[in-house]
């Protein structure tokens, strides 16, 4: 049977990887709107416990992106990606565990936590096995445009799985849409079982995970800084149109998620093409523009073109700066560093919201906008400094 063989091109090896962390990251955006409204709505607890049992997952994602790369990096990324997608499935059968059996809302809720803690090492197993995968794939010459399309899936992933999820838990409740959740990852494994596994590059002695972070941390903070201009929108858009009293608010996630996706969609080449540095400082510019006409919009129009203008920055960032890391650790690194680089952007989409909110009570939703057009303005400066600081590759015998 064709499925069961090979893919025969790198390209189509490629896109098969795409399909597997789409389908596999829609485990992650499925549970997104329903866990909360479960937690709510059949435990009885308050909207605390609901956050912790959405963020715990991100946590747990967080802390174990070291651990994902190393494994690739030592095994190989198969490994890491079969441990994902079964980590994947039995955390999403272990969160439908409270809705099946008679138990206290607080062992309920244990159990919950549980499964959402191992989606989330399978959340860091599978994305950074996969993009160490499909960049062993094409080559480091092309890794940007592996990363701008394995993002692009994740994104995707994200845009359809939250009506997803709404739709399944209305018409099969929570036990159908988690079972569904459990499902996906196995086709993901059915899928990317024939393919060749990619033999490990043995380098003798591995600095520590400390010492590869310090190679890569400038990169992964300017990737930070630009999540904070794409967490700002996703959490407070639509609460400053309704402070200034506009209407279409629900548009701003529309009008940044279509300029992102026309950025990746035509221009996703321009890192292998130019270099990463040059397009994230061009990108980082154009975002801070956004966010400034965001924060000084006199009316919904600007804004939503604000919004816009951040989709179009924020799209590159992330592939333009991870393919510079690629580029300046040593082969047998390239995934552990791609996953502490991963690690930046997960921490600044987890501490925006909650920081970003404490501004807004004292000085207004708009700025918070004020602050994405620092942080992007931020990691201009800094993409600037790098290309007068150029860095070698680490060596494996360097010490710690």
């Amino acid at each position: 049977m064709a499925f069961l063989s090979t893919p025969a091109t790198p390209q189509i090896r490629l896109w098969l990887l795409t399909a597997v962390l789409f389908l596999s990251y829609l485990c992650v955006a499925i549970a997104l709107p329903i866990v909360p409204l479960f937690v709510a709505d059949r435990l009885g607890l308050n909207s605390a416990w609901a956050g912790l049992a959405v963020g715990i997952s991100f946590l747990s994602t967080v802390l174990t992106r070291g651990y994902a790369g190393s494994l690739s990096d030592r095994i190989g990324p198969k490994v890491s990606v079969v441990r994902g997608l079964t980590c994947y499935a039995f955390g999403a059968a272990i969160c439908m565990l409270p809705a099946l059996m008679p138990a206290s809302p607080m062992t309920g809720y244990g159990i919950l936590l549980a499964g959402r803690l191992l989606v989330g090492l399978g959340e860091s197993l599978v994305v950074v096995g996969v993009i160490a995968w499909g960049i062993s794939i094409v080559g480091p010459s092309r890794s940007g445009r592996a990363l701008s399309l394995l993002g692009a899936a994740l994104y995707g992933a994200l845009a359809v799985g939250a009506p997803i999820g709404v739709f399944l838990a209305d018409r099969s409740g929570f036990v159908g849409a988690m079972a569904a959740s459990s499902v996906l990852p196995v086709l993901g494994l059915l899928a990317i079982w024939p393919m060749t596994k990619v033999v490990p590059v043995r380098a003798g002695d591995r600095p520590s995970y400390l010492r590869v972070i310090r190679q890569i941390w400038a990169h992964g903070l300017i990737v930070a800084l630009q999540g904070i201009g794409f967490a700002a929108i996703g959490a407070f858009f639509v609460l400053s149109f309704h402070e200034q009293g506009w209407a279409n608010a629900a548009l701003g996630l529309t009008a940044f998620g279509g300029g992102f996706v026309l950025v990746r969609a035509l221009l996703g080449h321009l890192p292998d093409r130019f270099g990463g540095l040059p397009v994230a400082i061009g990108s980082l510019a154009v975002e801070t523009v956004g966010q400034v006409l965001i924060w000084l919009a006199p009316g919904p129009e600007f804004a939503l073109a604000g919004a816009f203008l951040t989709g179009l920055g924020c799209s590159l960032v992330f592939p333009a700066m991870g393919r510079e890391v690629v580029h300046i650790v040593a082969p047998h690194l390239r995934a552990t560093a791609l996953g502490g680089y991963s690690a930046f952007q997960d921490l600044a989409y987890g501490l925006t919201g909650p920081l970003a909110g404490l501004l807004a009570l004292q000085a207004g939703y708009d700025s918070v906008f004020l602050v994405g057009a620092l942080a992007a303005g931020l990691g201009v400066l800094i993409g600037l400094s790098l290309l007068l600081r150029p860095s070698g590759p680490i060596k494996a015998n360097e010490p710690a």
